[in-house]
Order: structure tokens, then sequence, then C-alpha cells
């Protein structure tokens, strides 16, 4: 079962995008979770199924204010 997430989540996956980095942003909700790389800014789209799979950790929101500074 997926987490109760929102637009603007920064989330941790287990593996790494290409570009190296593991955090995304949460920019679309709906049957498919859009997800933004903070590395690299690629946008994807997963299932909720896959997302819930792949979901290492929801960053807590402090930590969000950082990385975006």
């Amino acid at each position: 079962m997926l987490p109760d997430i929102q637009i603007e989540d920064i989330v941790r996956l287990r593996k790494p995008h290409p570009c190296g980095s593991y955090d995304w942003k949460i920019y679309r909700l709906g049957a498919d979770i859009g997800l933004e790389c903070l590395g690299c800014k690629r946008r994807v789209l997963l299932s909720r199924r896959t997302l819930a799979h792949r979901l290492k950790m929801i960053l807590p929101k402090e930590i969000d204010e950082q990385i975006s500074i």
C-alpha cells in the first residue's frame, strides 16, 4: 500500500537514476504518479504499485527546504 503522499513531497527511491540522484519530487497524483528527478529534472510516470515497491522513504519537510536552497 502506498503511504500518504502529496504534490511537492520529496521521496527517495531504492535505486539511483542514471544521473546518480536518489531523490525525486512528486508533481502529479492520480492513477499514475508523476516524479521529477532532482538531479537532472527528468520527468517520469510510475504506477502506484511500482512506486510503492521502489519507494525507500518520504523525506521530512525540513530536508525538503534544505534541498531547495
